[in-house]
């Protein structure tokens, strides 16, 4: 199904569209102007997925590659003062942007470019934000976050984690989350605990995993905090249990990650906490 993605430019004054960047209507939207995120997400190590309504966002950017494929048309806002409008987009890693009109139903991937997966969705992706085959397959409608996460999947043919793995990662991956709440992990320690050394559990971790053992430790922080919350504890606790200095803390890095606020996932999405991809 061909989108109809345009982008236009100008200057203040100048007659340009970029100078009125407020929401407005749009017609034949399902829901012309959505007003805040609601729905439903699936937070794995290396991505965000959400299905629901897309509502609009001030200016950021965050690491993570932005998918959104929405029934009605969504309008983006870039540093450069381009008005991008569609209803399918990516948004590079890195870029700053503002979402100025949403629409419902939709979803959104946000995809850690450093993953197996985020470097062939850049790779497939490119600078461009315009219609693209690797968002060919995700459903706006389908209401279901693991289900866009496999649709990517296969678009990009990145393919599944390898199922057999090194004992050194395995065990890896059972300590991680014990050793995240006591502060910082060091490699080193955590090769010395699972028997192998430094460079070969960093090489064999993100060969096997699909992510490099730093963004994983960063993102199972994420899922700890983002899941202890929505079990009931403010955010202060839920950043400590995950081995964030503070509250504050938590809230940087979610928004460096995939630019949205721990509190954005918990008052009104439903999150799912996965294991993997």
């Amino acid at each position: 199904m061909p989108s109809d993605f345009t982008v236009s430019r100008g200057c203040p004054g100048q007659g340009g569209g970029a100078a009125d960047v407020r929401p407005k209507p749009v017609a034949g939207s399902n829901v012309p102007d959505p007003r805040r995120w609601s729905g439903a997400a699936l937070l794995l190590p290396g991505v965000l997925a959400y299905t629901g309504a897309i509502g609009p966002t001030e200016r950021h950017a965050h690491h993570a590659v932005q998918l959104m494929v929405a029934a009605g048309e969504l309008r983006v806002v870039d540093d450069d003062g381009g008005v991008h409008t569609g209803n399918r987009m990516g948004i590079p890693s890195d870029t700053g942007h503002a979402i100025t009109a949403g629409a419902q139903p939709a979803v959104a991937l946000f995809v850690d470019p450093e993953s197996a997966l985020g470097n062939a969705v850049e790779n497939r992706l490119g600078a461009s934000w315009a219609d693209t085959d690797v968002l060919a397959g995700l459903d706006p409608a389908s209401g279901d976050p693991r289900a866009a996460v496999s649709a990517l999947t296969r678009s990009v043919g990145a393919g599944a984690v390898t199922p057999s793995r090194h004992p050194g990662v395995s065990a890896a991956l059972e300590l991680l989350p014990e050793l995240i709440a006591q502060g910082p992990v060091r490699t080193g320690t955590l090769a010395e605990r699972v028997g192998i050394s430094t460079s070969r559990l960093t090489h064999v971790f993100t060969d096997q995993v699909g992510l490099p053992l730093r963004r994983y430790v960063l993102w199972l922080r994420v899922m700890t905090a983002v899941a202890r919350t929505a079990a009931g504890d403010d955010v202060t606790a839920a950043a400590h249990a995950a081995g964030f200095a503070d509250s504050a803390h938590l809230s940087r890095t979610c928004r460096a990650t995939f630019g949205l606020p721990p509190s954005a996932l918990s008052r009104t999405v439903r999150v799912e906490i996965g294991s993997a991809i």
